[in-house]
């Protein structure tokens, strides 16, 4: 199944809490759901953004 923005976001609402739970300070990522899946990079970011914004969580996205 392809993601959607919705279970895109309970996927990073996931992702930090356990980096909360575990002391991860870094994460680098590609631009996930971006490629086969295609959904679009500036509406992820923006998520991305939102759901870390109020974390010290240091995240590094690179493309290939």
């Amino acid at each position: 199944h392809k993601p959607t923005y919705e279970n895109m976001r309970k996927s990073l609402e996931a992702m930090k809490t356990h980096c909360l739970n575990n002391g991860v300070t870094d994460i680098s990522m590609p631009r996930i759901g971006c490629g086969l899946d295609r959904l679009d990079w500036n509406k992820v970011s923006a998520i991305l953004g939102e759901v870390f914004e109020d974390t010290d969580i240091k995240i590094t996205v690179y493309t290939l």
